[in-house]
């Protein structure tokens, strides 16, 4: 079994992980486009490719599929993965299965205002969200929504761009700023983060982990602790399986007066994935298991219930 790691980064952990899998059975590629990629020394072999804007970078990611003869790929980046949805036929035809959701699917979680209402025709709880100023202000205005509220890129990651703002002069000026921008109500409550795992061969979900997040650092959660609620299992379970994903997903939630929000949706392996890990919930396991033909068994909330996690520094000297 040989898995394909596309845009390593500083994931390191993720890297580990599939290697513990793996085992002797097969090989851990890894690649990235600068060798100053720390997450690319934990692999069993590893590759600097072109950016992904560059022309030819899929030849070169399809070429590394043959040569190493790769059972299954993935890409830790969210630029990169509507890139390989959009190719999926070009994968399988050199015998490599993208870990991946649709190319609609993908293009949905993207688009966060595409989400939002994707969401709302699901019947799901959501925060508000508003593409244009004007009716934004009337909402104000109705009494709809109320300030603070965020505003974001509609499509955009890593935090990139988020302000929460207290003022309408301040949603003028970021309008004037920046393009694509959208007003999201600020969700005053409890926010959790989910990585779940829908099965590839069946659709079915097979594995919820869920933490309470402590402290954000970067857009990403840098403390947790896992938590147990069959009732968010169930929400989550009819979510992810109504929209059609496939393999692994990363979901923000808030609980405001007892309500669950789903937030934001990612179809990757999350920044706060190894604490799930370390709980018990294994995913590479789960997708191997998969890529070997065999659908799994339901592990929903099989994981160990308070257990903190705490981010780190850490150094790669090569």
């Amino acid at each position: 079994m040989n898995i394909l790691i596309l845009s390593a980064g500083t994931r390191n952990k993720i890297v580990e992980f599939f290697r513990n899998e793996v085992g002797n059975t097969g090989k851990v590629i890894a690649t990235d486009c600068s060798n100053l990629a720390p997450a690319l020394y934990e692999a069993d072999a590893y590759y600097i490719v072109p950016r992904i804007t560059e022309p030819g970078y899929l030849d070169v990611i399809l070429d590394i599929c043959c040569k190493e003869k790769i059972d299954g790929a993935l890409s830790l980046i969210d630029p990169e993965l509507s890139l390989l949805a959009a190719h999926e036929e070009e994968f399988l035809a050199v015998g490599c299965r993208l870990i991946s959701s649709s190319y609609d699917v993908v293009e949905t979680c993207f688009d966060k205002y595409r989400m939002y209402k994707k969401l709302l025709d699901l019947g799901i709880p959501t925060g508000k969200c508003y593409v244009n100023q004007e009716t934004f202000f009337e909402a104000v205005s109705s009494g709809e929504i109320t300030f603070p509220v965020f505003v974001k890129p509609v499509k955009g990651s890593a935090s990139i761009n988020i302000n929460k703002v207290q003022s309408a002069k301040e949603i003028e000026v970021l309008f004037s700023l920046y393009e694509d921008l959208m007003v999201q109500e600020y969700m005053n409550g409890i926010e959790y983060g989910a990585d779940v795992y829908i099965d590839m061969i069946s659709g079915k979900t097979k594995a919820i982990f869920v933490k309470e997040k402590i402290v954000m650092r970067a857009g990403e959660t840098d403390k947790s602790v896992s938590i147990y609620d069959e009732r968010l299992f169930s929400l989550i379970k009819s979510f992810v399986e109504a929209m059609g994903f496939k393999g692994i997903v990363d979901i923000d939630i808030f609980k405001v007066n007892d309500i669950y929000y789903i937030s934001e949706v990612n179809p990757r392996f999350g920044g706060g994935y190894p604490h799930a890990y370390a709980c018990g919930t294994n995913v590479p396991k789960l997708i191997i298991n998969n890529l070997n033909g065999n659908e799994n068994e339901d592990e929903i909330g099989h994981y160990e219930i308070g257990k903190y996690m705490m981010k780190y520094s850490e150094i790669k000297i090569i």
